[in-house]
């Protein structure tokens, strides 16, 4: 069942083109809602990541951030301004499941690099 606050997350969380945190939705859908409480917004982020309706993406020493795209893909994170970018490695999953020898059913990857505007930002920095 959609309740009106799941719709207003998911509403954000389909209107905006990166991954949110948590923190985010919740302020974005206090625009929409303005009683929606905090609690409210996890509460209703973890039902929907249950129900396949959105992926939460678990970032070390940061906050989780949500993702609307259920389809299997990998994600960017650059390590030094944290954004989180969509990647889709064609064949992974095959290629992983002949490797490991196993069905894979799913999986979360993350990888880590430095994302173009970090780079350029940290070839202007003196020494």
């Amino acid at each position: 069942m959609l309740t009106r606050q799941r719709k207003a997350i998911l509403d954000v969380i389909n209107s905006y083109p990166g991954h949110m945190t948590a923190e985010e939705i919740y302020l974005k859908a206090k625009q929409k809602m303005p009683t929606i409480a905090i609690g409210t917004v996890y509460r209703n982020l973890g039902v929907m990541v249950d129900a396949g309706q959105i992926r939460r993406i678990t970032i070390p020493d940061s906050p989780d951030r949500y993702d609307r795209s259920t389809k299997p893909h990998e994600h960017l994170i650059c390590k030094k301004c944290g954004e989180v970018h969509d990647v889709f490695i064609t064949g992974l999953k095959d290629y992983l499941e002949r490797q490991a020898g196993i069905e894979i059913t799913g999986y979360n990857l993350n990888l880590e690099y430095i994302c173009e505007k970090c780079k350029e930002e940290g070839s202007n920095e003196q020494v």
